[in-house]
């Protein structure tokens, strides 16, 4: 027998109501708390995809060589694919701004480096560490004044004498205008009571051909790192005078500080990951304890060793507060040789 009309109506009169309340229940279990972690809802399965640590530097260099090894070991350690992306351009802006821009969820660190410490300064991005969560800093590797084994100079002093009694005769060189090396021995020379302009600051593309300058007797001095010229160095061809670190490097205890010629001046180039300001704590912590175990690790210290890469370790908080006197410290320095954008 085929049911009547008022039979299906009692039957299914009731079905909108339920298909509602059912739909309404499907879209508010999806509107929880978001998942930053891509992982169900669960940040303790994380990390459960590839993760990507972004490079603002060239394939091959030294940032970007940091990088690959610190994206190997996460791997090793966190148990999921790490790949190092190099996003290079606008004097690192571009890689920086990326990773600033980034989804906080763990899966996109970026390998921040000395110049988000000083791009804004100069216009050339609005970026600061503000920015970012900072997670661990890596490496430190301190700014030395280099000159040939013959030269005349055989202190610090001396050198600081000479360029008193001949301003704007001494050429120095680096890097390019406005790089580390450049505003390193900006500094330098403003805390010997030197004016920036004492010291004729001749641009390259970087430390190695500022070196071969050097080695040519085309220019006085270069301003880079120790390990960048340990080569010449080792073989007697190039004289260090002076680095600007807060103790004497353990790889170089005969060479002497900035500090004891009563000069109080510090300057590293930097390395340290960061993450997306709005990055979970607890991927934070999963992160940081991850990097912990890397970087206090033998082949760490040995790989940094290998490659010439000052240690220097700082994470969260202490991180941050170097990055925020960082910032401080080189505005006075970039207003000071006229590179700020607004002088």
């Amino acid at each position: 027998m085929l049911p009547t009309p008022s039979f299906l109506w009692q039957r299914f009169r009731c079905a909108p109501v339920f298909l509602g309340a059912l739909m309404l229940s499907v879209f508010l279990s999806g509107c929880g708390p978001s998942d930053p972690a891509g992982s169900g809802g669960n940040t303790a399965s994380y990390p459960s995809k590839t993760m990507t640590v972004i490079c603002p530097w060239n394939a091959g260099g030294g940032t970007d060589r940091v990088s690959r090894f610190l994206a190997d070991a996460l791997k090793q350690q966190l148990g999921a694919p790490c790949v190092v992306q190099n996003k290079t351009g606008g004097s690192g802006a571009v890689g920086h701004s990326f990773g600033a821009n980034a989804r906080p969820d763990g899966y996109t660190l970026t390998m921040g480096t000395f110049e988000l410490s000083t791009m804004h300064w100069m216009g050339i991005s609005d970026l600061t560490y503000a920015d970012y969560r900072p997670l661990m800093q890596v490496n430190a590797d301190a700014a030395a004044i280099i000159v040939r084994q013959d030269a005349p100079w055989k202190t610090v002093d001396e050198f600081i004498a000479h360029i008193k009694a001949q301003p704007g005769k001494v050429q120095m060189s680096g890097t390019a205008t406005g790089g580390a090396w450049d505003l390193a021995r900006a500094g330098f020379q403003l805390a010997a009571d030197l004016p920036v302009d004492a010291v004729l600051w001749v641009p390259t593309l970087g430390s190695a051909p500022s070196l071969v300058e050097l080695m040519g007797g085309h220019i006085d001095a270069v301003c880079c790192s120790i390990p960048e010229a340990a080569a010449q160095v080792e073989a007697g061809e190039l004289r260090v005078l002076t680095v600007m670190s807060q103790e004497r490097l353990a790889a170089y205890p005969d060479i002497p500080t900035l500090r004891e010629s009563g000069i109080e001046w510090q300057m590293v180039g930097w390395r340290g990951l960061v993450l997306p300001k709005e990055t979970p704590d607890a991927i934070v912590e999963t992160l940081s304890n991850a990097l912990m175990e890397i970087t206090q690790s033998e082949s760490y210290q040995t790989f940094m060793q290998k490659n010439g890469f000052g240690v220097e370790i700082r994470h969260g908080e202490d991180f941050e507060a170097f990055l925020a006197a960082e910032d401080a410290k080189w505005e006075k320095v970039i207003q000071a040789t006229g590179y700020a954008q607004n002088p």
